[in-house]
């Protein structure tokens, strides 16, 4: 395999890379930095080289820096260019990225839990955030730290919470919705017949972003804006193989578990009460 980039490409890649090791870094540590943009890389550079190989022209990781929390990033995207030449190879690529970032995040989540320490929730901090969690990280903090007693709670290590951001960007990948990787896997698995599947899961983003948490709505919006409707690939006749089938139902699974719906329920409780003073017509309260 070989790669003709030009060098100004090269640079402003590496660039931004940098950069968002640097905000990372600011946010939440060297550990923090260093274990998330493991998964981040993995997972980019997992749909670039399955790209590669489908023979689908892929940039290289675009990684994109913000020295804001919760996250110090927006993560990384890649520019593929061309049409996908059939469901197999749109499987592949759409669900490469998910799997191997997947693939690190599991283990940073119990090295960081083992790091983690377990404390009385009336000596927290004032300052702590807290977290909603996923099913499979539900599991994860039982099996590595069993039962927490009432009264106390867990208080992140960094890696462990790299870990939590890279189980959330791998479920927010996996919407299958659009032509996000999700989107990809179901079109994959089902043709045209998969509009349906992401109507329907837009309608569940929005029925928790009306009930719980309204902080959905920015994503709602842009789910809308670029659109429901995924290009179909040149071949849409020839059928997955079984061993395809099984890895696109496993990215389903995955997303299924590790999909929060409420990740920070005390900015989704300020969001509800700040629209309800709104309607109340009265001053919101900072």
């Amino acid at each position: 395999m070989t790669l003709n980039i030009p060098k100004k490409t090269y640079a402003k890649h590496l660039l931004l890379f940098i950069l968002t090791i640097i905000t990372t870094y600011l946010l939440g540590g060297f550990w923090y930095s260093f274990t998330l943009m493991l998964i981040l890389f993995a997972h980019e550079m997992g749909h670039f080289l399955m790209s590669r190989r489908h023979d689908v022209p892929a940039t290289l990781p675009f990684f994109i820096p913000l020295p804001l929390p919760p996250f110090g990033t927006l993560g990384a995207v890649i520019k593929m260019k061309g049409r996908i030449n059939d469901r197999s190879a749109l499987l592949d690529i759409g669900s490469a990225g998910p799997l191997t970032g997947f693939f690190f995040t599991i283990p940073a989540i119990i090295i960081g839990l083992k790091l983690s320490d377990v404390v009385a929730v009336k000596n927290l901090q004032t300052n702590v955030t807290a977290l909603g969690d996923s099913l499979l990280f539900r599991f994860l903090q039982w099996l590595v730290l069993g039962n927490i007693p009432a009264g106390y709670d867990v208080v992140l290590h960094p890696i462990a919470y790299a870990g939590w951001v890279g189980l959330f960007v791998t479920a927010l990948n996996l919407l299958p919705i659009g032509q996000l990787d999700g989107g990809h896997v179901v079109y994959a698995l089902l043709g045209k017949k998969s509009r349906f599947v992401s109507y329907s899961a837009l309608g569940f983003l929005a029925f928790i972003c009306l009930v719980y948490n309204p902080g959905w709505l920015l994503l709602l919006i842009l789910l809308s804006l670029f659109g429901l409707k995924h290009p179909s690939p040149l071949d849409e006749v020839t059928p997955l193989d079984k061993k395809r089938y099984l890895i696109g139902i496993l990215a389903l699974l995955i997303f299924i578990f590790s999909f929060t719906p409420i990740p920070f329920p005390q900015y989704a409780d300020e969001i509800r009460n700040g629209l309800g003073q709104m309607r109340e017509n009265q001053p919101i309260q900072i």
